[in-house]
């Protein structure tokens, strides 16, 4: 059996400081998913990563190869475990309808807004999600 690695991040109270909102409000959460299994064709895989972003508008890229994926997207949701639970359910709730390959989640993290924008001004983490689109690895 696998394990899923969940990561979460939030930022610390002197960014939390700058865009406070109602607990209640929504908030932007940057979710990157990963996903794999066995070896696929890549022109199936790139179709249903295509139809997923068709399904799924706030997807901003995916990249990905014979045997696994990884999604970036914006996520709107109240706090971070909203936000990772949708992430959860998004590969199998998708499969079907996207015709997506029988792979498992390996990885998932899930920052906020303001943890993203500081690791990219800061130049650390991955890079920020261009081009849009689906790629290859």
């Amino acid at each position: 059996m696998r394990r899923v690695a969940l990561t979460s991040v939030v930022a610390g109270e002197s960014l939390g400081e700058q865009h406070q909102q109602p607990e209640d409000q929504p908030r932007l959460w940057h979710v990157t998913l990963s996903v794999s299994g066995p070896d696929a064709p890549l022109a199936d895989i790139r179709r249903a990563l295509e139809q997923l972003a068709h399904d799924h508008p706030f997807l901003l890229t995916s990249r990905y190869a014979a045997d696994h994926a990884e999604i970036r997207y914006w996520e709107e949701a109240r706090d971070l475990h909203d936000a990772a639970a949708v992430a959860l359910r998004l590969w199998g709730e998708h499969r079907q309808s996207a015709q997506l390959p029988p792979w498992e989640i390996v990885g998932l993290e899930v920052i906020d807004r303001d943890t993203y924008h500081q690791r990219v001004a800061e130049g650390y983490g991955p890079p920020p999600a261009t081009p849009v689109g689906v790629h290859p690895f």
